[in-house]
């Protein structure tokens, strides 16, 4: 089907306490938010470490992953977008949510992930635009700043034909899926690992 030539589209979100809230996005080059069916998997995977968690939105986009968090009670949640047009939407989405548990930082991923963390974070989002290999380089910074709190969950979206993602060992994969031109998966982040793994 052909994508309609618009300004901008609309994410919904699933459940929670903004259930089946219509927010609209902008319709911006490289932005790709995950599909409906493919957030109903993963929230079904991740849906009772959810109430509570700090939440980090690496390449928020349109801010489909996050809010949906933050609408199932999540504590907090830091979205990081590079284009000023989608970060100002996701700033008054989240006004017209009167959602104040939640920040938008309009700036670079990798600059904001290089610079570190003062608050581990429990869940972390990593959907960024295909083929720049910018999964990869946002997992080495995301450990070598210490931004994952002990048993984070990491989810990991990224085109298909990334079959191998290289993560660090104490990445311990629980998830891995496939929709069409995307392969998702979720890992947790365990300091220590058994030798029987």
């Amino acid at each position: 089907m052909a994508k309609k030539n618009t300004s901008s589209g609309q994410v919904r979100i699933i459940s929670g306490q903004w259930r089946s809230r219509k927010l609209p996005i902008h319709d911006l080059e490289g932005l790709r938010p995950t599909t409906d069916r493919v957030r109903e998997t993963l929230f079904n995977w991740i849906a009772s470490d959810i109430r509570g968690a700090r939440v980090l939105d690496c390449f928020a986009g349109s801010g489909a992953l996050s809010l949906e968090t933050l609408s199932r009670y999540a504590e907090f949640a830091t979205m990081i977008e590079l284009q000023k047009n989608a970060a100002n939407q996701l700033k008054q989405n989240l006004a017209t949510l009167q959602c104040q548990n939640a920040e938008v930082i309009n700036g670079d991923s990798l600059n904001v992930l290089a610079k570190g963390t003062q608050h581990g974070f429990d869940i972390v989002f990593i959907d960024p635009p295909f083929r720049k290999e910018l999964a990869t380089k946002a997992i080495e910074l995301l450990m070598a700043q210490q931004w994952l709190n002990n048993n984070a969950l990491i989810y990991v979206e990224t085109e298909s034909e990334l079959a191998t993602l290289p993560v660090p060992a104490s990445w311990v994969p629980l998830k891995e899926k496939q929709a069409g031109q995307v392969i998702y998966r979720l890992y947790q982040y365990q300091t220590t690992i058994t030798s029987a793994q």
